[in-house]
This record gives structure tokens, C-alpha cells and sequence, in this order.
């Protein structure tokens, strides 16, 4: 019998690179091959472009993941870039020696719609069959995606500028938190997410999902000292902030 195609995806994102490697012997998908390196590019953008370092700590990465892609013979592959390379204003440089280190591999920089889209029917393909509208959100490096959507179908897309290494960044950079700080990335983030209320008003979803690693990251937090907070929910994510702040 003649073995399935092996096929290959990489992610570019802002907090980390990914590279995934298997096949479809039916409808599930095997994995042969998993590997993320956490580069944080997003916190590497100066005047507006990656810095040297960021550029050359990428093409290690990617090299990497070109020795892997011949290793396992992949036969189709996929390279999409997001917020990070959509924002850096050298991203056509990295691009082009990245894809020459991953064999001449087209990188795609995507829009955040087609990021939206993507990750919904990464999400919804995870979920159990369901008529639910589900609504889908995304909190990477540099920016949040929101999808609603039915089944596979993602039905209404936004992204925003908005994620967890820029806004630590900007409003904790100097590694102290404090109510001043907390209060201004509060105040900065509902303003960047003021038309999210209007596209997905409360009654247009039956049930909300977070992916990405930062949502991830705050379920452990919640789950250290005690049972966790799943699903997360706003007095959850409050509770860990008194903690944190200076006496």
C-alpha cells in the first residue's frame, strides 16, 4: 500500500516558531514530527524593524526546521508568517533568506483575517460536532484574533493589535507592576478591543474559546494553588493580582 504524502506545517508567530510534520493514513492527521523554538520576535522590533540579533536567532530556527523538512521527506508544505513580519518593516529580508533556508518554502505573511480563519478551523476541527456558534479567541505575541462561526464555517473575522509581548512591553518594561501600570494596559487594551463588543455582542455566541499559549499559561497559573479556573472566567483571572502587587 502506498504511503500517504507527508506534509508539513510552520508557523512563524511572534513568541515562538513551529514546525509540524505527518501524514492522513484516513481522516486523522499522524504525527511524525513536532518542534517550537521560543524566539520571541516580537519584542525584537526597533524603529519599526527586527533587530539584527532577532533576524539572525530566526535563520538558526529555520534552518533547522529546512534540515527537518529534508529529513523527512515532506512532500507539501505550508509557511505562514503573522502580526510580527506583517508589522516589521524589513520582514521582505527575513522572508527571503527564510525561505531560501527552508529549501525555497514560500513564506506567506497573512493578513489577521486569514490568521482569524486559520485559527478557527484549527479550534473547531479539535471540537465535537455542533450547530453551537462558537466564539474563538486568540491572545498571541503581538496581536488577538476574534472568529464567530458554526461547524468549520468561520462566519465573522477581526484581528487587533494586541498581545501579550507587546503589552508587557509597553506597560511593564521595567519589570514592576504596579496599579498605575495595571490600569493603563487595561485601559489601552479595551480601547483597541472597543468594536469587538459590536462585532460579537453577547446573544450572537453560544459558547467562548481561548487558544494560543497565553490562555494556557493562565490556566496553570490558576491550577498552582489550587483546582484551576476552566473555563477561565474574569474573577479567576482578577484573583492572582493582589498577589502581585508591591505591599
Amino acid at each position: 500500500m502506498e504511503h500517504p504524502p507527508t506534509i508539513a506545517a510552520i508557523d512563524l508567530g511572534s513568541n515562538s516558531f513551529r514546525l509540524e510534520i505527518g501524514f492522513f493514513p484516513g481522516s486523522e492527521f499522524v504525527r511524525q514530527h513536532y518542534i517550537k523554538r521560543t524566539l520571541r520576535q516580537g519584542a525584537c522590533l526597533e524603529n519599526g524593524c527586527l533587530s539584527a540579533a532577532a533576524m539572525q536567532a530566526g535563520w538558526a530556527c529555520l534552518a533547522e526546521f529546512g534540515q527537518l523538512l529534508h529529513q523527512h521527506q515532506v512532500q507539501h508544505a505550508r509557511a505562514v508568517a503573522t502580526q510580527t513580519l506583517r508589522e516589521a518593516r524589513n520582514s521582505a529580508d527575513f522572508v527571503r533568506e527564510g525561505s531560501r533556508l527552508l529549501g525555497g518554502l514560500p513564506i506567506d505573511i497573512i493578513s489577521g483575517e486569514q490568521e482569524a480563519a486559520l485559527i478557527y478551523r484549527g479550534v473547531a476541527s479539535q471540537l465535537p460536532p455542533s450547530t453551537d456558534r462558537r466564539l474563538i479567541v486568540d491572545l498571541g505575541g503581538r496581536s488577538t484574533e476574534i472568529t464567530l462561526g458554526q461547524g468549520l464555517q468561520a462566519q465573522q473575522l477581526a484581528s487587533y493589535p494586541l498581545g501579550s509581548v507587546l503589552w508587557t512591553g509597553r506597560f511593564f518594561g521595567d519589570g514592576v507592576l504596579s496599579e498605575a501600570a495595571f490600569a493603563q494596559a487595561e485601559a489601552a487594551a479595551s480601547t483597541v478591543l472597543a468594536q469587538a463588543a459590536t462585532l460579537f455582542p453577547l446573544g450572537s455566541w453560544d459558547c467562548a474559546y481561548a487558544s494560543a499559549r497565553t490562555p494556557t499559561a493562565v490556566t496553570a497559573v490558576l491550577a498552582a494553588p489550587g483546582p484551576g479556573a476552566n473555563p477561565i472566567t474574569r474573577s479567576a483571572v482578577d484573583w492572582p493580582r493582589a498577589p502581585l502587587l508591591p505591599p
